[in-house]
């Protein structure tokens, strides 16, 4: 099962929520516009570039796939258990 989240989404709208503009990101990160879109419609992510966006934009982009493990963990030993 593909267990990927939408990060690019969410740093889209985290940025729009902000009101800050993509050119800001782009210079925040040290990238160009276009890397910036790019970015928005990724599901996966480089960890260093995601830490660089979470330090500009403030938040920890981390916490929903920390989340999302957790629950997935969860189920796991949901399905052990019912196992033995």
């Amino acid at each position: 099962m593909k267990k990927n989240l939408p990060i690019g989404q969410l740093i889209c709208e985290e940025l729009r929520r902000q009101g800050k503009t993509n050119r800001w990101l782009a210079e925040r990160i040290n990238v160009n516009i276009r890397t910036v879109n790019k970015i928005f419609q990724k599901s996966v992510i480089d960890t260093q570039q995601l830490m660089l966006i979470s330090e500009a934009l403030g938040v920890d982009f981390f916490h929903p796939y920390s989340e999302l493990l957790r629950h997935i963990l969860t189920l796991s030993e949901a399905e052990n258990a019912s196992i033995e």
